[in-house]
């Protein structure tokens, strides 16, 4: 169990963010409910090829700059 939780009002700017970042994701992939972010992230690192670190490292980073336009 990780310790990372999204707010369900970040959810909908994050997985767009997430969409145009990485375009091969699918929305199955970036379906999520709040409270089922360890779902999420081992989906999300599998996909990613990446581990669970990277991807709250990504998510993180991206949860800061929520109103930015960068990716």
């Amino acid at each position: 169990m990780y310790n990372f939780k999204i707010r369900a009002n970040e959810w909908p700017i994050l997985k767009l963010k997430l969409q145009r970042k990485y375009n091969h994701l699918t929305d199955a992939d970036l379906e999520f409910q709040e409270g089922q972010e360890d779902d999420l992230l081992r989906r999300l690192a599998k996909r990613l090829n990446r581990n669970i670190d990277y991807v709250i490292f990504t998510l993180s980073k991206e949860m800061v700059e929520l109103d930015s336009n960068r990716l």
